[in-house]
């Protein structure tokens, strides 16, 4: 089993024991830094991420292998990659980038095939002159999405 295997099957077990959280990214470089990025179903506190770190620590030995190690939480805002960080997202207002276009809409749904977005825009009336308000959704397919980011809100 090489190194990157062995970290890999760590993480994997870890995470058994943990299923409210998930892995969003697993690094390893040449030198043997080890980066494992986390997300939860309910936020990553630091307790977390040390129950994870020791995990995978305790269970290499640097007399084999040097290496170091940096376990993290996914930042408030970092790229949403998980389909289960759309889910827990729900409720929460996100800009969202396809191939065709830039929304920036609250996330009312997220299925396993694609996310909900619903929005209020300003359109020219159907009758008359002037504008009014009409309330717009769309699905979006995940293939679609180049990016998805909450907006954070003050």
């Amino acid at each position: 089993m090489t190194f990157k295997e062995k970290v890999s099957s760590l993480l994997d077990e870890a995470l058994k024991e943990r299923p409210e959280l998930f892995l969003i990214e697993l690094k390893i470089t040449e030198a043997n830094k080890i980066m494992v990025t986390l997300d939860g179903d309910n936020g990553v506190n630091l307790q977390d991420c040390i129950d994870v770190s020791r995990a995978i620590e305790h269970n290499l030995d640097r007399e084999e292998q040097d290496f170091s190690l940096e376990v993290a939480s996914a930042g408030a805002t970092s790229p949403l990659v998980n389909k289960r960080q759309y889910s827990k997202n729900i409720g929460r207002t996100l800009k969202v980038t396809t191939q065709a276009e830039k929304i920036e809409a609250e996330l009312t749904g997220a299925t396993d095939e694609h996310i909900v977005l619903e929005w209020k825009a300003r359109e020219p009336k159907k009758v008359g002159k002037g504008k009014e308000t009409v309330q717009k959704r769309a699905e979006v397919p995940y293939g679609d999405i180049k990016e998805a980011v909450v907006v954070i809100k003050f």
